[in-house]
């Protein structure tokens, strides 16, 4: 039989050690209060503690599975309770593939209104900024028909 010198329990002592380990390091402080919760399921022995580690690892691997198969593989032991839960989960599973690709056409559609709207004032920017300068777009006979015109003012 082996003792814990520290018990597991709100003590003064523990609740000491754990403010001490916060204010020293603070998963330090975290470890203790994790041995003061949960010290007592592992109870001293390798044994339970490699029990209780197994029995979190299983249940975390057996609530891992995503979407509405996970219930699918168990049977109720009624045979057509088990195909009407199979047909109204397909049926689900449908409903959320549509609606998913309802969200996408959705974002797309919204994706292209900005792109309008950007491209809208980006050309009331570009005709506000060309009607600021002074002579850009105007050619009141300025370029005499040489065709190296650029409209800055600078036939070089």
């Amino acid at each position: 039989m082996t003792t814990a010198i520290i018990k597991p329990q709100w003590s003064p002592l523990t609740i000491g050690l754990m403010v001490l380990g916060f204010i020293v390091f603070w998963p330090l402080g975290l470890a203790v209060l994790g041995y003061i919760l949960w010290g007592e399921k592992f109870g001293g022995s390798p044994e339970k503690a490699q029990a209780y580690w197994n029995k979190g690892k299983s249940w975390c691997s057996s609530n891992s599975r995503h979407g509405f198969r996970a219930h699918s593989t168990r049977s109720s032991g009624n045979a057509a309770f088990d195909e009407y839960r199979d047909e109204q989960l397909r049926r689900l599973e449908e409903e959320r593939a549509r609606l998913d690709a309802e969200i996408d056409a959705f974002h797309e559609y919204m994706e292209n209104l900005r792109k309008a709207k950007d491209r809208e004032e980006f050309d009331r920017f570009m005709a506000d900024r060309r009607g600021s300068r002074q002579g850009y777009g105007d050619t009141n006979g300025q370029n005499n028909g040489d065709s190296n015109y650029n409209g800055w003012g600078n036939n070089g």
